[in-house]
C-alpha cells in the first residue's frame, strides 16, 4: 500500500530543509538488501521524517521510467501507479490543444503537466487534499494551471472539456466493474452527459459492453459473438473508444464524447513509441478482406488494434488477411513495420506427436510456443516436446474454423520503419 502521506509531510518535503534532506537520502541505495542498514542511518538524522523521505525517493526512482521531469515531484504510491505515462498524456493533450480543460480527478498532476503545454487554461480538481498539495508542488511553475478541492460528481466549471480518470481499485484490489470505480463510471457519464468529456479507463475494461448505444442487437466489430444487448446495465456510449499502446504494451482505453472526435469514428487504436513515432487506425477505414489460404507470414497486430476491434481494418491497410474471423492473427506476404512477423515453415493439424517429430527433424532448440483460441498450456507442451537441437523456432497454435492448427515458424523478427514503408 505504501506510506500514507499527510499534509504535514508535504509541507516539510516542499521546504528548503525537506529538499535538502531528499537530496541526501537520494544518495542511499534503498534496496531490499540495504534497507535495514539505510533506515538505521537515516533515522539518526531525520527521525520521524525518515519514512516520508525514503518513500519519496523510491517513488521518484520508479517515476523516472514513466513520467518526464518528475525528478523533483511528490507522489503517493497509488497515485504513481495510476498516473498516465507522459507520452500517453501528451498524445491526449495534443487532441485537446487550444481548449480550456478541467481534469476533475487530477491527483498529483501527471495529466495537467501535459495539458499545460497545449491548453491556454487548465483546472485540476480532486477530493484528496494531500494529492492536491502534491500537485501544487509538482506544477508550481505552471501559471496557466489552477487547482481546486472538489468532488468530481459535483461540476464546478463551465465551458471546459472535462477529463476524468476514475480510480480502478476497490477494497484494495484492482477492479474492472464500472460501478466499483471511484467515481463510479455510470454516475460520471450521467453527470457530464451534456459536456465534452474524456474518460480514461483501464484497458481490461470490456468496453464492447457499453461502447454503442443501439437498440438493435447487432454484432460489434471483431466480436461475432457479442452484441449491443450484452452491455453493462445502465451504461451506454455513443462517442469514440480509443485504445492506446506504448512500446507494445496496451496502456488504456479512453472514451471521447462525440464533440471531440471525427464524424463516423467509434473506435480508434493509437500506437505510441518512446522514439516519438506514432500511428492511429479507426473504424472509418475499410475493413473488407479477401478469403485466402495462409501467406508467407503470420502477423500479430499491436494489442491496441486487437483491443479496439480493428484487426480487419489493420489487415486491409497492410494488404493482409485473416486466418479465421474470430482470431486476431493475420497472414500475408509482407510484414508491416514495427510488428512481429513469423515466417511460416510448415502447417499441420495440431497433434502433439507429429508436431514433436517435425520439430526434432528441424533440429529445434529454443522454442517459443504461442497460443490463441485453443486450450493448450505452452509450458507443459514445451516440456513434452523436449527440444534438444540448436535452431530457434516459434510454434503458433491457433484455431482455423473448428480445427486446431500448428504453424511451425522461424524465430520472429520485427520490421523497423527503415525496412518497410507505412502506406498511410
Amino acid at each position: 500500500m505504501g506510506y500514507s502521506f499527510t499534509s504535514r509531510d508535504v509541507d516539510y518535503l516542499d521546504s528548503v530543509a525537506g529538499r535538502d534532506a531528499l537530496s541526501a537520502v537520494a544518495g542511499f541505495v534503498l534496496t531490499p538488501a540495504t534497507m535495514l542498514r539505510d533506515l538505521d542511518t537515516l533515522r539518526r538524522d531525520y527521525g520521524d521524517r525518515t519514512a516520508a523521505l525514503v518513500e519519496t525517493v523510491r517513488l521518484r526512482r520508479r517515476a523516472a521510467a514513466k513520467l518526464d521531469d518528475a525528478a523533483e515531484w511528490l507522489f503517493t504510491d497509488d497515485a504513481l501507479q495510476q498516473a498516465t505515462p507522459s507520452l500517453v498524456a501528451r498524445h491526449r493533450a495534443r487532441r485537446l490543444a487550444g481548449r480550456f480543460v478541467h481534469d476533475v480527478t487530477c491527483s498529483i498532476g501527471a495529466e495537467l503537466a501535459a495539458l499545460r503545454r497545449e491548453c491556454p487554461a487548465v483546472l485540476g480538481g480532486d477530493l484528496d487534499r494531500v494529492r492536491l498539495e502534491m500537485a501544487a508542488h509538482n506544477l508550481a511553475d505552471a501559471p496557466n494551471v489552477a487547482l481546486v478541492q472538489a468532488d468530481a460528481l459535483r461540476p464546478c466549471s463551465a465551458g471546459a472539456v472535462v477529463i476524468a480518470d476514475p480510480a480502478r481499485r476497490a477494497g484494495g484490489r484492482r477492479t474492472h466493474d464500472p460501478d466499483q470505480l471511484q467515481p463510479p463510471l455510470p454516475e460520471l457519464l450521467a453527470v457530464y452527459r451534456d459536456r465534452d468529456l474524456v474518460v480514461k479507463c483501464a484497458p481490461g475494461l470490456d468496453f464492447d459492453r457499453f461502447a454503442l448505444r443501439r437498440p438493435d442487437a447487432q454484432p460489434l466489430p471483431g466480436r461475432a459473438d457479442r452484441t449491443a444487448a450484452d452491455g453493462y446495465a445502465g451504461l451506454s456510449w455513443d462517442g469514440e473508444v480509443e485504445v492506446v499502446s506504448l512500446d507494445g504494451a496496451v496502456r488504456e482505453a479512453c472514451l471521447w464524447s462525440r464533440g471531440l472526435t471525427e464524424s463516423g469514428v467509434t473506435r480508434r487504436a493509437t500506437v505510441l513509441r518512446s522514439d516519438g513515432s506514432s500511428w492511429s487506425l479507426t473504424d472509418a477505414e475499410p475493413g473488407d478482406l479477401p478469403e485466402r489460404e495462409p501467406g508467407t507470414w503470420l502477423v500479430d497486430p499491436d494489442g491496441a488494434v486487437v483491443r479496439a476491434g480493428l484487426v480487419r481494418h489493420y489487415a486491409a491497410r497492410y494488404g493482409l488477411w485473416q486466418l479465421d474471423p474470430r482470431i486476431a492473427y493475420l497472414t500475408g506476404d509482407t510484414v508491416p513495420p514495427g510488428v512481429r512477423g513469423f515466417r511460416i515453415l510448415d502447417r499441420l493439424d495440431f497433434r502433439e506427436k507429429p508436431l514433436r517429430a517435425e520439430l526434432h527433424r528441424r533440429d529445434c532448440g529454443p522454442l517459443e510456443i504461442l497460443i490463441r483460441g485453443v486450450d493448450v498450456d505452452p509450458d507443459a507442451l514445451r516440456r513434452r516436446i523436449k527440444p534438444r537441437g540448436s535452431t530457434p523456432h516459434t510454434v503458433v497454435i491457433t484455431r482455423i474454423g473448428r480445427t486446431a492448427t500448428a504453424f511451425v515458424c522461424e524465430t520472429p523478427r520485427v520490421e523497423s520503419a527503415a525496412d518497410a514503408t507505412d502506406p498511410v
